[in-house]
């Protein structure tokens, strides 16, 4: 299986937070798969650390993923394309989740996410919060 991590879920995994479901982490922890972390989460992470919102590193998030053996995905084309093409919904504007879902459609990846907005799009969506 092919897995994109949304941001809060590559945090949470980076952590060890408990609040990513173990069916998640075990998807993401399974070397069969392929588990991927975006340059958008990093730029995520970096604008709101910036701002106050976060306390995590850029720095750390990055050499986390690099030690967890995480995939990185940078930008490509075909994900700006896929994002211009976007249902766009009034009540969901966050652009790091419109180029995060851009990047899942164009690479057919499933997201791990606990977002209730993500299902509303053309992909697959992992939960990855306990109840």
């Amino acid at each position: 299986m092919r897995v994109l991590l949304d941001t809060h879920a590559l945090l949470w995994l980076l952590d060890g937070n408990s609040r990513l479901e173990s069916v998640a982490a075990d998807l993401i922890t399974d070397p069969a798969n392929d588990v991927f972390a975006s340059q958008v989460s990093f730029w995520e992470v970096a604008v709101k650390q910036r701002i106050g919102k976060i306390a995590a590193a850029p720095a750390k998030v990055i050499d986390g993923c690099r030690r967890t053996g995480l995939q990185s995905l940078d930008i490509a084309n075909s994900h700006v394309l896929k994002l211009a093409a976007l249902p766009l919904f009034d009540d969901h504007r966050d652009p790091f989740d419109h180029l995060l879902i851009a990047q899942a459609m164009a690479e057919d990846l499933a997201i791990v996410t606990d977002d209730r907005n993500f299902p509303r799009y053309p992909i697959s969506v992992i939960p990855c919060r306990n109840s």
